[in-house]
């Protein structure tokens, strides 16, 4: 059974990739499989308690995640201020006399406009009994990066996922379109524990390993259609043109 949730983005998107830099922030277009899945973990460790959430997590590590976006997409281009360590120690950056150990400086952000509602769809293929799946959908306020705020709207469940949607985690040799859009995906290893994925356990969480998060390209069904120094406006391949699947 797929359990769909709407939400409405009530502000812009953004989640870099695993492999990007703290100051060349560009992002993905959507949340990962690694994203959901920790939202849902925090939903269930805010409402239900960690003994509860521990003992999910093997059933929310499994689960397939598919989302449909919006028609139209804008990725936003730009710089912000940021603070960060001064790389030789303290200094009087801003001339008062006083030394700190941070300094101004500018990095690159990109951040995404959705011109509509989210619909974010997962499944589990365990023949355990489930967790109460609806209300963590419900509970989710956010995706992707902290302030990246979104809204409940409501929860359904399907036999069959709609063809419109988009497998985020898809089995290795699973056609693509051509055409779309690419994106780096990260998701939970196979063997990954409650522990692994504990920021307080003091264990390091490793790309590539099977404890770890896992990397895999996927491909969205959108693609260019305008842009300039500021941004690009991206839309969905219309069905005529996904005659070309590799």
């Amino acid at each position: 059974m797929w359990y769909i949730a709407q939400y409405h983005p009530s502000a812009l998107f953004s989640l870099r990739p695993a492999n990007a830099t703290t100051s060349g922030g560009k992002t993905l277009v959507t949340p990962t499989p690694y994203a959901v899945k920790m939202a849902l973990l925090d939903v269930a460790i805010r409402v239900y308690g960690r003994a509860y959430a521990e003992s999910w997590f093997p059933y929310l590590r499994d689960l397939k995640v598919a989302i449909l976006l919006p028609d139209h997409f804008v990725v936003i281009n730009t710089f912000v201020k940021i603070l960060r360590p001064h790389k030789t120690g303290a200094k009087d950056h801003f001339g008062t006399g006083l030394e700190g150990p941070m300094g101004n400086t500018i990095a690159y952000r990109e951040l995404v406009h959705y011109a509509g509602a989210l619909h974010l769809a997962i499944l589990s293929e365990s023949e355990d009994a489930p967790p109460p799946l609806t209300t963590l959908l419900s509970h989710i306020n956010y995706l992707g990066k902290r302030g990246g705020f979104v809204q409940w709207l409501g929860t359904q469940t399907v036999a069959t996922l709609p063809d419109d949607y988009s497998l985020l985690n898809p089995e290795p040799g699973a056609p693509f379109l051509a055409t779309g859009l690419l994106q780096m995906m990260d998701d939970c290893g196979p063997k990954m524990t409650f522990a692994d994925a504990n920021v307080y356990s003091g264990r390091r969480l490793r790309v590539g390993a099977a404890n770890g998060r896992l990397l895999q390209p996927v491909v969205l069904p959108y693609q260019l259609e305008r842009s300039s120094r500021s941004f690009s406006l991206y839309g969905r391949i219309s069905d005529k043109s996904r005659s070309s699947l590799s």
